[in-house]
């Protein structure tokens, strides 16, 4: 498969995925890298008025597993593990995860994010480890749409 197809493909999955419904993320899939943005309301506070850490979470694990499937051509990479470091809390504007892999074997991939807040402040981070799944790639919704 051209590299460029497979990462549209990947784009394509990761918006047909219905938690998404949720926090209308935009994707960018190159090789070894994603990058994902979204617009933060009150939806995503918890009750003290700050973006809960889910979100911070779901932001850093994304981008790391769609900078891990991105060398991946065949089948859905799965998180086997993640550390997450919330540095900095936000309320309102743009998040912008920036995760790329930053190593890479038969069996697994170790993959590295970056919050980034509307002013560019890092404001979490975080790593994991990703392994190749069982479900083909062709058998994820979205894929190749």
């Amino acid at each position: 498969m051209e590299h460029d197809k497979h990462y549209r493909s990947l784009e394509s999955m990761y918006a047909a995925a219905p938690i998404n419904e949720l926090y209308k993320p935009i994707i960018v899939v190159s090789e070894g890298e994603a990058t994902i943005e979204i617009e933060l309301s009150e939806k995503h506070h918890h009750s003290a008025g700050g973006v809960h850490g889910s979100v911070y979470f779901k932001m850093l694990d994304d981008s790391a597993f769609f900078a891990a499937n991105s060398l991946e051509f065949e089948t859905f990479v799965l998180t086997s593990s993640f550390t997450t470091y919330l540095t900095r809390p936000v309320a309102f504007g743009t998040m912008k995860a920036v995760g790329r892999v930053v190593n890479s074997t038969k069996t697994q991939f170790i993959a590295e994010s970056i919050v980034y807040d509307a002013k560019g402040n890092e404001i979490a981070r975080g790593n994991g480890i990703f392994v190749r799944g069982r479900t083909l790639l062709t058998d994820a919704a979205g894929y190749g749409d």
